[in-house]
């Protein structure tokens, strides 16, 4: 590695010294995740693993990592801002001294991703901090569980999550001409696809999110019941039933990946469906190995198919 980046200008070599980072805390959080880029064109790859990968940065950020480093709320609000504050200045330079956030403006730029996307990202993130610098603590100083009526989950997880499907949309669409038509119904489906996986995650990590954040994301009472749960799967699958439908309108070489995450959490949803409302607080589900497998070269036949059509 160190031969091959020698050989590159200087900027040249911090940006792919800042891409290779962005790979690297990728693949320690999420092996699901890093399959799925493997199965995107080339020209895609590096671009989406820097989206993810500064929103793992600010994701981890206010969901605990700062606490347990003993930082303040007021002092992980003020980073927050300045992790925003440090992409606004990416997006118009090219450049930051922070790794992660280099080569996500690389990106940006590329992609043409602009602060209508990370504002309402950040602004999500911001909402998260609100659980330990705005909420009341109890007479023993517990934060008593923040509750998410309709309006605050819609606008929590488009920009937690809907925003970032746009930006990964952008990111497969930049060399390509589409109609405006086609443009409005990829952005729907990037959207339902986003708000999908974020509200199965929901129900996967429910007794992480009530248990150690204080944060009831999918109810406005404290606890989830069958019928609430039940209420949420027939969300879930008609969100990923819209994303399916567009499928089809994605460039070919971002389909077989898109397609395969379309599946694991397609199957997540059944899984979750199947799962006894109290079993979510016990144990996290997840779609075994062999099954991951099977959803892979599923994606890949219907590739196959399509293209024979």
């Amino acid at each position: 590695m160190r031969r091959t980046l020698a050989k590159l200008d200087p900027l040249e070599r911090y940006s792919a010294a800042s891409e290779r980072a962005a790979g690297r805390i990728i693949a320690a959080y999420s092996t699901s995740f890093g399959l799925a880029t493997r199965l995107l064109g080339a020209r895609h790859r590096t671009h989406v693993r820097n989206v993810y990968a500064l929103v793992r940065v600010a994701d981890e950020l206010v969901d605990g990592v700062a606490s347990e480093a003993r930082v303040a709320a007021d002092a992980q609000r003020s980073m927050l801002d300045e992790l925003e504050g440090e992409v606004a200045q990416a997006l118009l330079t090219g450049y930051s001294s922070n790794p992660i956030v280099h080569a996500f403006g690389r990106t940006a730029r590329a992609a043409g991703i602009d602060a209508s996307l990370t504002g309402p990202f950040f602004a999500s993130m911001r909402t998260d901090l609100a659980d330990t610098t705005d909420s009341a603590a109890d007479a023993n100083g517990t934060i008593g569980l923040r509750a998410f009526d309709a309006d605050a989950h819609a606008a929590y997880v488009y920009g937690s999550a809907e925003v970032v499907g746009l930006m990964c949309l952008r990111v497969f669409m930049r060399d390509e001409q589409a109609s405006p038509e086609r443009m409005a119904r990829l952005e729907h489906g990037a959207r339902r696809l986003g708000a999908a996986f974020q509200n199965i995650n929901f129900l996967r990590d429910l007794a992480d999110d009530t248990d150690r954040l204080g944060r009831s994301y999918l109810t406005a009472e404290a606890a989830m019941t069958p019928e609430r749960q039940s209420e949420w799967i027939t969300t879930i699958r008609a969100q990923l039933a819209d994303a399916e439908a567009v499928l089809p309108e994605l460039p070919r070489d971002a389909r077989v990946a898109v397609g395969c995450a379309y599946r694991l959490f397609a199957r997540l949803a059944a899984q979750l469906a199947e799962t006894p409302t109290v079993e979510l607080r016990t144990r996290r589900v997840r779609v075994a190995d062999p099954m991951k497998a099977v959803l892979l070269v599923q994606s890949a036949l219907d590739l196959r198919k399509a293209d024979r059509a």
